[in-house]
């Protein structure tokens, strides 16, 4: 593949991109709700989604372009200690699960991040977070998955390429960190 056949199918998956805009600006929403009544956003994901729920968890709490309070937000993908433990004496499909069981509150917002939709752990832990009563969104590829039936609203990629998709995942979720650093400069958070 040449660099200009890549970023042709990125940009074809971005024409689709916008298409998202009505559920993303609810989840945007759902956020800003779940912070004002002192819950937390909590991130999952395996691989690169893995590394995606770090970054964006690192947004909220830290900052993103504007200078605020920081948000509660965590990735259950930092604490190798638990991980490994847990994969160990468990099974590495419930790793985020006992995470939930342990951090989770009814107030807080689970995004579980699977290109696939069909990642064991988040399956799981998307069960233990609805029976906690927090609000559950996938964020997946274009097909959605086995995610599609198990969380409460789900931001499907328009693509099934794993980068593309990964791609439309971190532009969705920068979006997401200005809209909260603008709600939050605006004294609406």
């Amino acid at each position: 593949m040449s660099f200009a056949d890549a970023l042709q199918r990125h940009k074809d998956a971005f024409d689709k991109v916008s298409q998202l805009q009505p559920v993303v600006e609810q989840l945007a929403d759902e956020i800003a709700d779940s912070l004002t009544k002192g819950g937390k956003i909590i991130f999952m994901g395996n691989g690169g989604s893995a590394a995606d729920s770090q970054h964006l968890a690192a947004e909220f709490v830290v900052r993103y372009k504007a200078e605020r309070r920081p948000m509660a937000a965590l990735a259950l993908t930092v604490d190798t200690s638990i991980l490994t433990a847990h994969s160990n004496d468990y099974d590495f499909s419930s790793v985020f699960t006992r995470q939930i069981e342990a951090l989770c509150k009814p107030e807080d917002l689970v995004i579980g991040i699977s290109t696939s939709g069909n990642s064991a752990n988040i399956i799981d832990a998307f069960a233990a977070a609805k029976q906690i009563g927090a609000t559950c969104w996938a964020w997946t590829g274009a097909s959605g998955g086995k995610l599609n039936d198990l969380c409460d609203n789900i931001v499907k990629a328009p693509s099934s390429e794993t980068a593309r998709v990964q791609e439309a995942h971190i532009f969705i979720g920068h979006w997401l960190c200005e809209e909260i650093d603008r709600r939050a400069t605006q004294g609406q958070l």
